[in-house]
């Protein structure tokens, strides 16, 4: 597989984050793991240039990230947790936001809605509410059509469940996993949960303190850990009684 991303020597300065050498690959799923402050959320924005390195560098397909980084954000979907929908429009037009911008027609936008709806199991009635009457996980599908819009090649995703109540992430969890593999483009995301990490992605990368303490599958982690931060990591992650 060709790589999407490549990180070589990335930092950020105060101890936000590296140096990180990282490699994404086309088609893949990749789960930022670790606790609050570990740097997955930095090293997200990294990816559609959001966030800046101090020193080393982020490629894209093999280039450096652009200066003039509009038509590279097109390629890249990215999702925030709640949805980070805007309040004056309904979920339509803020699903649609970046396409009318960019000059789409209306049929075009209305099939490309009807599609995406569909892919996310938002129902009809939904497309008409402004985010207030929506609830989390309805915001949430939405935030994820507006990302998909213009059919990007990479999805980002940071902490897209976090702020959902057990049941309705239960069920966004089966409908992101059956979008990805449906969609077949690389995805990334952070989460602190070690189970929806594994979940979601074949290859988990663990981050502490902005590096990397270990990457590889969950499996991997739990059975043979980098080192003691990795077992404790594990271990720290409760399962139900």
């Amino acid at each position: 597989m060709a790589p999407v991303f490549e990180l070589s020597g990335v930092k950020k300065r105060y101890g936000v984050l590296g140096p990180v050498d990282l490699r994404i690959d086309e088609r893949e799923t990749v789960a930022l793991i670790g606790p609050s402050g570990a740097g997955k959320s930095t090293l997200l924005r990294m990816l559609n240039g959001l966030v800046a390195p101090d020193a080393g560098e982020v490629r894209f397909r093999g280039r450096p990230l652009p200066e003039d980084l509009a038509p590279l954000r097109r390629q890249i979907g990215y999702v925030i947790q709640g949805g980070g929908l805007f309040p004056h429009l309904d979920a339509r037009g803020n699903a649609a936001l970046v396409a009318r911008w960019l000059g789409w027609d209306e049929p075009r936008i209305e099939a490309r809605i009807a599609d995406l709806a569909a892919l996310v199991r938002l129902p009809e009635d939904a497309l008409a509410r402004p985010p207030s009457r929506l609830s989390g996980g309805q915001a949430q599908r939405v935030g994820l059509m507006r990302a998909l819009m213009l059919d990007p090649e990479v999805l980002l995703l940071d902490e897209p469940l976090g702020s959902l109540d057990p049941i309705t992430r239960f069920d966004l969890q089966e409908d992101l996993r059956a979008a990805f593999a449906r969609l077949e483009k690389t995805v990334v995301l952070v989460t602190h949960d070690l189970a929806e990490a594994a979940f979601f992605a074949p290859r988990l990368v663990l981050l502490r303190d902005g590096r990397v303490v270990q990457s590889g599958s969950a499996r991997e982690l739990c059975s043979a850990p980098a080192e003691a931060f990795v077992e404790r990591f594990v271990r720290a992650q409760r399962a139900a009684p």
